[in-house]
């Protein structure tokens, strides 16, 4: 949306003062399943944070907590590459809302709290018109490295995503698809030659009683087109049905078109997909392979095999108030699925808090990695458990030979051997590397001679240099392939097992659960480990 012409001086002015040096990122492109520098042809990883900008104020949460540019450190602090920014169709299309000053909007809001709250932390926002507030976020992004993902999120402004609230799907109430196409070019040719933006999402989990395959394909295929020809330069974000859970539909019938080397697909995973109480009263390990099992059906194919494309997981969040148990035994499920993958993902959600939603003032979030006031993490352990998405694991171009980590997704830790052949668990970027090349063989640490030994039921697992006997011969056992166990003389299986939370010493323990048939509701997680892939 142009800005008016008796603006211009003074936004320009504004934006020389608070952004002078913006990033510029080289252009981001498609090799196989993988985002790669489109001019090196390296991996470049998405490791995102979803931060909302679409709810009724129309401005990016937080402003009101923190300056702008702090907020910005913080994601930088955290170790994202990368922002997923929500936008309002509305907000492009409507000048009465795009073009309204944010203090004003505040005010009519009534969130006079919120308005005073930015007036001390980001004064010039509040003379801002909404587009100039979402472009100055943009640009704060750029001047600090963070790449940006625009996502289309819902067109009238408002908390997403209700079955039937008239944001769902082409043709309801608030999603008139002319309009929407107008929005996606607006954006894109707004930013356009914003090197940080690597990429907008069209749009976010269609839903809804009129959703279906016939409708969707050539809305998001014109859609597509359109973005990838007001910017060439960027990737094309595009998801599927059911609240973006599903994109089944592309096993009988591909998007197209090729867009040279532009589509990336999206999906989002949540414990209250499904069935949520199922993950409490069945057993986990059981709900643990069905859900896998569900995530490969619906998505994960895309990522697989001779035709493999880029796969975002662009959304998956849980509560990090610690009081549900499905939400943790859904997190450990997830993230041993996408490390296992070594998906491109962006978690739900940096904000700590809401200006208004849903009819509530300064709402908290539970899902939000900041707690209610922007102050520090909502949980200690952040950090450790998410390492690994932000690490690359895999690469196309790397000369390497390949081998494994073992990685623990209870903890986000993977397995390491010392000096002294003990193995124990400890942050990702410092992991060993393995071999197992068959079911039944040894655990092999690479460049030594030395394999992975069970010693006896609840003793630390060690490494020998005898890697025939019964100890050292390691198999995946369990519906969900999860626990990895050796056989002791007496014929019973001995699983790598976490001591407890804070330790870092691995045992071999007696498996838990590993009978399914027994109908076993004790939790295994503490001995999940999942055999990743890496050449890096």
């Amino acid at each position: 949306m142009p800005i008016s012409s008796s603006r211009a001086p003074l936004v320009l002015c504004l934006l020389l003062v608070l952004f002078t040096s913006i990033t510029s990122p080289l252009p981001l492109s498609t090799d196989g399943r993988w985002i790669v520098d489109a001019t090196t042809g390296r991996r470049a990883k998405l490791a995102c944070v979803n931060w909302a900008a679409h709810l009724e104020p129309m401005l990016a949460e937080g402003l009101d907590k923190k300056p702008m540019g702090d907020i910005v450190a913080e994601i930088r602090r955290l170790r994202f590459n990368c922002v997923r920014l929500t936008w309002a169709t509305y907000m492009f299309t409507r000048p009465s809302l795009g073009e309204r000053p944010v203090g004003e909007t505040l005010d009519t809001l009534g969130l006079a709290k919120a308005k005073g709250g930015v007036a001390r932390n980001n004064p010039l926002v509040l003379s801002m018109t909404h587009v100039e507030a979402y472009a100055a976020v943009v640009d704060e992004l750029g001047k600090q490295g963070v790449m940006v993902v625009l996502d289309n999120h819902v067109s009238k402004p408002m908390w997403c995503c209700p079955y039937d609230d008239g944001n769902g799907f082409f043709g309801d109430e608030y999603f008139d698809p002319q309009e929407w196409l107008r929005g996606l070019v607006a954006v894109a040719e707004h930013f356009h030659g914003k090197g940080q933006v690597v990429g907008p999402s069209p749009r976010n989990e269609l839903r809804g009683s009129r959703q279906n395959e016939h409708d969707r394909y050539p809305y998001i295929r014109i859609g597509a087109t359109k973005v990838h020809q007001a910017n060439p330069n960027v990737l094309v974000i595009v998801s599927g049905l059911t609240w973006a859970s599903d994109l089944s539909f592309l096993k009988k019938r591909p998007m197209g078109p090729d867009l040279n080397h532009k589509p990336v697909y999206e999906a989002h995973w949540y414990s209250f997909g499904g069935d949520r109480k199922v993950r409490e009263v069945k057993p986990v390990d059981r709900v643990c392979a069905n859900g896998v099992q569900r995530m490969d059906d619906q998505a994960g194919f895309l990522a697989s095999g001779p035709g493999a494309v880029p796969l975002f997981s662009s959304e998956f969040g849980f509560d990090r108030s610690g009081k549900s148990r499905a939400d943790d035994r859904f997190l450990s499920r997830f993230m041993g699925y996408a490390t296992g993958k070594d998906l491109d993902r962006a978690l739900w959600t940096l904000r700590g808090s809401y200006y208004y939603r849903e009819g509530v003032v300064g709402l908290d979030e539970t899902f939000g990695v900041l707690d209610f006031d922007w102050d520090g993490l909502r949980n200690p352990k952040f950090k450790e458990r998410f390492q690994p998405m932000r690490t690359m694991i895999q690469d196309p171009s790397s000369n390497s030979s390949l081998s494994y980590i073992m990685y623990h997704p209870q903890s986000g830790r993977c397995i390491r051997a010392n000096n002294n052949r003990k193995i124990g668990a400890a942050e990702c970027q410092r992991r060993s590397r393995w071999s197992h090349d068959r079911d039944g063989g040894p655990i092999r640490l690479m460049g030594t001679p030395l394999c992975l030994e069970a010693v006896a039921d609840g003793l630390p697992a060690t490494l020998s240099i005898d890697c025939s006997s019964r100890l050292s011969a390691w198999r995946l056992i369990s519906n969900s392939n999860l626990q990895v166990a050796a056989t002791d003389g007496r014929g019973n299986h001995l699983c790598l097992d976490k001591k407890s939370n804070e330790s870092s010493v691995i045992l071999t323990r007696k498996c838990i659960c590993a009978d399914d048939d027994s109908g076993c509701m004790e939790n295994p997680q503490g001995q999940w480990i999942k055999f990743v892939p890496t050449d890096t």
